[in-house]
């Protein structure tokens, strides 16, 4: 796992991941990046991936065949940047972007890879816009605010101090006992593993609320004593 990891840096951004390759040969940065994907397959699930391949000149059954390995654990290979203008133009041939969006330095995220059964969590020191959308396999803190049209989905616990518009999901892989915590709970929806609450109207004098799935099997609100 040590040398997957130096070799594959995994980094968030708005349109899904980057994976940086490390110097080493094709087939050495190809069979750590599939093995890092295969270490922790939820978190890769459903992923848009972009890969950044540096200088290394790369042919059209290379990316190719790479496609199809990343497609088998559904993940879908969207963009590859290089400095290469062989590679540029096969990614191109490909219908692959070869430009990716990267965020500003205040909204680079890196994305923790967790061990199994580590109590991991995602820190976002910002508000959450309309069209953001956060998956993380553990918990989330969020300082700031979720706006409406923004999604929030943990596999653990979410932590919003701020004031929720959007549609948050706590414990997404069936955890029941997880809970949604913030300072204005007036979410568009929220959902526990299973259960989905209904629209919530913004309060006329907003309070701090923690909602869980009560001893009824329902997803309830109730005040949060932060003090």
């Amino acid at each position: 796992m040590e040398e997957t990891t130096a070799l594959v840096q995994i980094k968030g951004l708005r349109d899904g991941l980057l994976a940086t390759l490390g110097d080493a040969v094709w087939d050495d940065q190809r069979r750590a990046l599939l093995a890092q994907i295969d270490e922790r397959p939820s978190f890769f699930q459903g992923a848009r991936l972009a890969i950044d391949v540096g200088a290394q000149i790369l042919k059209v059954n290379d990316l190719v065949e790479l496609r199809d390995q990343l497609s088998e654990r559904n993940v879908s290979l969207w963009a590859v940047v290089s400095e290469s203008p062989t590679t540029e133009k096969t990614a191109q041939l490909l219908g692959l972007a070869t430009r990716i969006s990267k965020p500003r330095p205040e909204e680079q995220r890196q994305y923790a890879i967790p061990e199994p059964n580590d109590e991991t969590a995602l820190f976002l020191h910002k508000t959450l816009r309309s069209g953001t959308r956060i998956e993380f396999p553990g918990h989330v803190v969020i300082l700031g605010d979720v706006n409406a049209g923004a999604e929030v989905v943990a596999e653990g616990n979410v932590i919003v101090w701020g004031r929720v518009r959007g549609m948050i999901h706590a414990g997404s892989k069936g955890n029941r006992a997880a809970v949604i915590c913030a300072l204005d709970l007036s979410a568009t929806q929220l959902r526990i593993a299973t259960e989905v609450s209904a629209v919530l109207k913004p309060q006329k004098t907003p309070r701090p609320e923690v909602a869980s799935i009560n001893s009824e099997g329902r997803l309830q609100a109730e005040v949060w004593n932060v003090g």
